[in-house]
């Protein structure tokens, strides 16, 4: 017994020994590509015992040969090494599970490996942060080759979205929206709250499969679901407060007196007066959840938006309906969709910063003030500099007039999936979409602005103009998937796709009321222009039922999970096109490579080189151009006879091409893409000869321009600890676009009123690069109050007015036959996105910049308002670093276009997440603080120096905005812009 006892407790003994005698130190580093890496747990296999890797990668622990050493580490694959010594270093490998992340691409998805086209797909994670009123200001500055700009920030205007610059002339050149599927859905109806991720088709191949709406890029945009398991309540809400950024630097009341202006005795800052600090509010509330087969979303938006200028801004709301359910042995997949927004705006009028700019800073607000003789009735009270032309006291604009609108729109979408065998799938979406404007004026009796109050035969002006749009989608298509090979995958996918929309639309205005009692609501029966013929202006109309009807069908295949090939087709006709043309092929072929799959490089996750071509069109942004037009004269329709049909007028076809490289090796990704595109038959109405078409106007196709580009997106992964992270990431792009043909050369871009009428300052001609501003260079010199101008063409003589004559060489002797010149251009170099992504335990830091490079603007303000003109001397003067006082006669030259390069702090945002003890009702709190357009580095002496990619005209006080903005006429900083705002917005999410 004692024996047996004895050996019982020696065993034991004998193994503890033993563990003391055999084991051993460990040592050694861990490292990735890039070098070190700190943090990396090490844990012997099947124990307790571990260690983490210090600052320099170094660890050290106690195990036996033979033991197995588990290596761990967030974004990398773990490893495991048999120990067999006392130094073991490991190398560890970049996860590149991302590289198998799902991209929705046109009628269904791909992983992110097998794509050969340039896609880009930006998620919820890396979207802008803070007051995001609408979709697109979450990807500006976030996709190289997408430029998004909102110049001035005008909360009630949309962005202008160009993807690799220009692709239509004549056609709608923003890109196509899709929307869960949804073509041509509109981003007007989705609250930025509500979407999960946007991917960006940019190039040709990508597109082609959307044909006579995708040449100017397609945006796809997958909205939040819910999910099976749980129901969850999440609450997202916002206060931020914007003010003015920037504004035009223009004499104080004493700068302006004692430069001789007109003293009307009182001294008023009318931009502080017209502006404010504005703040928006944002609330969201999403209930998300499922069970079984069956999951939901449903999401409330409010957002009540003010916009610095007094009286702008708007008040939406939007909900938005998600559910998914699985049928019939779960092989019937039904998604349904529905959005409806009601948004109530007030436009307010930009103008009143315009005045504000050049409105005499001694002339008081109130007229009772005013030491003139003065009739308080005639104007509302307000003080007017009666006889001065384009002068009208800003604080009257803003208070006497409404400008305001109503928007309501509704979107449901059902689709449906049925999985007829494990290699065959079947879908069919059916949609519609509805939108209703309203848009109403009302200019006072008492206004002299627009309401012309010093006519005795008109006082008043009401304007109103409703627009109804309906559109409806049904498409239905298969998907075929075949693995004939282990190394081979194949899919086929083909369908049809019918699509039909419609408006209808009027217009009114009458004027002179008795009083401003009703306003517009009730009040035009009491129009005084029902008397007179002439004045009521009345207009109406309503287009036929447009239809587009398409059958596409793609190919892919995937060979090796290395060589990747798609090709696709897409037949489309539209009844916007002629008789003659209505139909059009869309082709398209990709090819990608995975080198790295046969070099097998060191390190290396992915180095893959890819190659597509694609062809794409744009359709007429207008209805019935093919169809000859009649104006009305009198009772007879057919009498006046304006525009000739053109029975062969077909879509804008876009043809590009684009050679792509992707690299990503452990925390360093890289993405290079060239191109090259030629876009030609632009939709253009051209002076024709009567004699031929009955009339001298007729739509036709004519004209091409080439676009050659560089996009680079670099990210690098600087620190990934479990307590600190931070990420990097770089996006550039560079583009140049040459007008080929075309049939006029011509210099565009009125600068208006007053005593610019005729001067013409954006070059459009074949052969040239398109956005040069031109016009005569100034040498210095100022004499008896005049610029005076280089003899560029060595002459003797200076001919400088604003005439394609004196650019051009038309005796092709080599010399101009003027002295205009190119002074700059209104497209940027080259464009930049620096984002910089942080988190340290609970905190996350969140910092973009944007920048343009190589872009100059018109400063219009300077233009007009710098010149020390003897008769402006009731007006206030802008007055720059520029401003000369001895230029007293105002001419446009070199000395009013100045170079726009600027660098931005765009956002800038720290968020803390609350550590929640466990309980049955919240699960996270998190914090926020954001700062937008918290400084810019700019030489430029305007408002914003952000570029101006198109242009509505030269616009004076006498009506409605042109609906039409022109992209040929990039460069001019006009005087209706908005001015720029700064916001901090503090921000609480919740979820229960």
């Amino acid at each position: 017994m004692k024996n047996k006892l004895l050996k019982k407790l020696l065993l034991p003994l004998a193994l503890l020994l033993g563990s003391f005698i055999y084991a051993q130190t460990v040592t050694g580093t861990v490292s990735d590509a890039s070098g070190p890496l700190p943090g990396v747990n090490v844990l012997v296999k099947g124990t307790s015992t571990g260690t983490v890797t210090d600052f320099d990668g170094n660890f050290e622990i106690s195990a036996n040969n033979g033991d197995v050493l588990v290596f761990s580490y967030v974004g990398y694959k773990t490893q495991e090494v048999t120990v067999s010594g006392n130094t073991v270093n490991v190398t560890m490998a970049e996860d590149a599970a991302q590289l198998n992340e799902v991209v929705v691409v046109g009628y269904g998805s791909t992983t992110k490996k097998e794509i050969t086209s340039a896609v880009t797909k930006v998620d919820e994670e890396e979207f802008n942060r803070g007051t995001v009123n609408s979709p697109s200001q979450l990807l500006q500055g976030k996709v190289p080759g997408l430029s998004i700009y909102n110049k001035g920030g005008n909360p009630n205007e949309s962005a202008t979205i160009r993807l690799r610059g220009i692709s239509t002339v004549g056609a709608n050149s923003s890109p196509l929206i899709v929307i869960d599927g949804v073509i041509g859905a509109s981003l007007d109806n989705i609250d930025p709250n509500d979407i999960a991720s946007m991917t960006v088709l940019k190039d040709g191949s990508a597109a082609a499969i959307y044909g006579s709406r995708g040449s100017s890029g397609v945006i796809l945009i997958t909205t939040k679901s819910g999910k099976a398991g749980s129901t969850s309540v999440s609450y997202n809400g916002s206060i931020a407060a914007s003010s003015i950024s920037n504004k035009v630097d223009n004499m104080s009341p004493q700068e302006f007196v004692d430069a001789g202006g007109v003293d009307l005795g009182s001294r008023t800052d009318w931009m502080d007066l017209v502006t404010r600090t504005a703040y928006t509010n944002v609330h969201n509330v999403a209930i998300s959840g499922g069970y079984d087969q069956t999951t939901f979303r449903l999401s409330t938006n409010f957002r009540d938006a003010q916009g610095i200028l007094e009286n702008s801004g708007f008040k939406q709301f939007n909900s938005r309906v998600q559910a998914s359910t699985k049928i019939l042995n779960d092989k019937l997949k039904i998604d349904f969709n529905a959005s409806y927004t009601k948004r109530d705006s007030k436009y307010g009028f930009n103008e009143a910063l315009r005045y504000a700019v050049l409105y005499n800073p001694t002339a008081p607000v109130y007229g009772v003030d005013s030491p003139y003789p003065f009739n308080a009735d005639n104007f509302g009270g307000y003080f007017e500099t009666l006889g001065l032309f384009d002068s009208f006291n800003p604080v009257s604009i803003i208070n006497q007039n409404l400008n305001n609108g109503y928007r309501t729109e509704f979107t449901y979408s059902a689709n449906f999936n049925y999985n007829v065998t494990d290699f065959l799938d079947l879908t069919a979406t059916y949609s519609e979409q509805s939108k209703i404007l309203n848009n109403r004026e009302y200019y006072a009796t008492t206004s002299l602005f627009r309401g012309s109050a010093t006519s005795p035969f008109r006082k008043g002006l009401a304007r109103t103009y409703d627009r109804d749009d309906k559109f409806k989608l049904f498409e239905l298509y298969g998907d075929l998937t075949l693995d004939p090979t282990d190394q081979l995958n194949i899919k086929f996918t083909a369908g049809y796709s019918w699509q039909q929309e419609e408006y209808f639309d009027k217009f009114l205005s009458a004027g002179d009321f008795p009083n401003n009692d009703l306003l517009y609501l009730n009040a035009l029966e009491w129009a005084q222009d029902l008397r007179n013929a002439g004045f009521i202006e009345l207009n109406s109309n309503r287009s036929p039922e447009q239809r587009i009807i398409a059958f596409f069908a793609r190919a892919s295949a995937t060979f090796d999970n290395a060589i990747f090939v798609n090709a696709s087709i897409r037949r489309e006709g539209s009844t916007k096109l002629g008789e003659n043309n209505k139909w059009g092929n869309f082709p398209a072929f990709g090819i990608g490579v995975d080198a790295n799959k046969y070099l097998e490089l060191n390190n290396v996750d992915l180095l893959k080189v890819r190659f597509g071509y694609g062809v794409t069109g744009s359709l007429p942004s207008d209805y019935g151009l093919s169809l000859p037009q009649y104006t009305p004269t009198g009772d007879l329709l057919s009498t006046n006879f304006t525009r000739a049909g053109n029975p062969d007028l077909k879509w804008e076809q876009k043809g590009e091409s684009n050679l792509g490289f992707e690299f990503n090796m452990g925390r360093l990704g890289a993405t290079l893409d060239l191109y090259s595109r030629k876009v030609k038959d632009f939709i253009l109405e051209r002076t024709v000869e009567a004699s031929e078409f009955g009339t001298n106007r007729r739509v036709e196709n004519g004209g091409d321009l080439s676009t050659k580009g560089l996009e680079l997106s670099l990210s690098y992964d600087f620190i990934k600890k479990d307590d600190l992270t931070y990420k990097s990431t770089l996006n550039f792009s560079t583009y140049k676009t040459t007008l080929k043909s075309f049939d006029a050369t011509t210099l565009n871009g009125n600068l208006g009123a007053p005593g610019q009428n005729d001067t013409n300052v954006i070059l459009v001609a074949p052969g040239e690069e398109i956005g040069q501003i031109v016009g005569p260079v100034f040498n210095g010199d100022v004499v008896d109050g005049s610029q005076q101008f280089v003899d560029l063409n060595g002459d003797g003589t200076i001919q400088t007015s604003q005439v394609i004559g004196n650019f051009i060489d038309a005796n092709e002797d080599g010399v101009r036959d003027g002295d205009l010149t190119v002074l700059g251009k209104g497209i940027p170099d080259f464009e930049l996105g620096w984002l910089h992504q942080i988190t340290y335990k609970n905190w996350d830091f969140n910092v973009f910049f944007r920048g343009a490079f190589g872009h100059s603007l018109v400063n219009n303000f300077r233009v007009f308002y710098e010149p020390r003109v003897g008769s402006q001397g009731s007006y206030n003067l802008v007055n720059t670093k520029y401003a000369d006082p001895n230029i007293t006669n105002a001419k446009f030259s070199s000395l009013y276009v100045e170079k726009a390069d600027f660098v931005k702090l765009d956002n800038l945002q720290i968020g803390y997440n609350f550590n929640i003890a466990e309980n049955d009702y919240i699960k996270s709190v998190r914090v926020s603080l954001t700062a937008q357009n918290l400084f810019t580095i700019t030489g430029y002496t305007g408002a914003d120096p952000e570029p101006a990619l198109t242009d509505r005209g030269s616009i004076d006080n006498g009506g409605f905005l042109p609906a039409y903005a022109n992209p040929l006429i990039p460069g001019i900083d006009r005087r209706y812009n908005y001015f720029a705002s700064r916001t901090f917005t503090l921000g609480v999410n919740v979820n229960f």
